[in-house]
């Protein structure tokens, strides 16, 4: 097993925008939606400031190439569904969380961080798996940088 650098946190529960594609490539569908319309709102002034989570719903299925995903922004009250988008209010709960960048190492560092939490303290829970991506305006998948949040409890 690789060493990874874990961190627990606690998500508080939330209301999100959620947008949703669903193909060969979804992620890049469901957020493109989300960007523009977070942009649209005025809730995209920096990078830094978007703190998007998605997951996979539903997931691969053997023969076929299609699948969905999910992205959730965080919004205020005041923010309304649009189209495509909806909002939710999702609960909050524990998780180990791990740093990475790029792409290709996304399945093998959801891998080890099972695997830690295997050998750790915590047992399996099962609030919703995220992925934060840090930087949605890069180009180059290799320079992805995620945060992945495997659910936990003690």
């Amino acid at each position: 097993m690789n060493t990874i650098d874990v961190r627990i946190v606690k998500l508080e529960a939330m209301r999100v925008a959620s947008a949703y594609g669903f193909g060969k490539t979804p992620e890049l569908i469901a957020h493109q939606k989300m960007l523009a319309y977070v942009r649209s709102k005025g809730l995209f002034d920096r990078e830094e400031n978007y703190h998007s989570y998605g997951f996979n719903n539903p997931n691969p299925s053997e023969g076929s190439p299609n699948y969905g995903y999910e992205v959730w922004v965080q919004v205020q009250p005041d923010i309304q569904p649009e189209g495509d988008i909806k909002i939710k209010d999702v609960p909050g709960g524990l998780y180990a969380v791990t740093r990475f960048q790029g792409i290709s190492k996304i399945g093998q560092v959801w891998q080890d961080l099972v695997a830690w939490r295997e050998d750790s303290r915590f047992k399996k829970a099962h609030h919703q798996w995220l992925e934060h991506l840090h930087n949605p305006s890069e180009t180059d998948p290799e320079n992805y940088v995620f945060d992945l949040y495997l659910p936990i409890r003690e």
